[in-house]
């Protein structure tokens, strides 16, 4: 007979090989690696450019609404996936399939009213110079 255990033995070492493994990396990089400090490469890098600004200055909020409206939208993707495999199992279940169809068909529509409210915001406008930007959202 196994043991209950046995899984959760091998689901330890595993994690406990992996972190071994990510320590001896870093410990042979520090031991064996060539250390040439330069101003150079102490300075900050930003996409292979010098910084021009302060990485503390004030950023547009735009930027907020946007990572905000990501993640809306990628917990949707996140509802989608469960619900898209089970579905031929909940089409199983008499009339349990059509409730389900409607349920996701609500909870898309949903979505879909938001993304259009906020287009139709301008939140997704992201030139400043365009008619849609200047006009009043009020």
């Amino acid at each position: 007979m196994e043991s209950q255990t046995l899984p959760y033995i091998a689901l330890v070492l595993a994690i406990a090989f992996s972190v071994a493994v990510a320590m001896a990396i870093l410990v042979l990089n520090r031991l064996l690696g060539p250390r040439r400090p330069s101003p150079v490469k102490g300075g900050p890098f930003e996409c292979g450019s010098d910084p021009v600004d302060s990485p503390r200055r004030r950023v547009n909020v735009r930027f907020y609404a946007v990572a905000i409206f990501f993640v809306v939208f990628d917990i949707e993707a996140v509802f989608l996936f469960p619900w898209a495999v089970l579905y031929r199992e909940l089409l199983v279940t008499p009339g349990f399939g059509i409730l389900a169809l409607v349920e996701i068909v609500v909870f898309l529509a949903i979505l879909a009213i938001g993304l259009w409210y906020v287009w139709g915001k301008g939140a997704l406008d992201w030139a400043l110079d365009t008619p849609a930007a200047r006009r009043d959202h009020g």
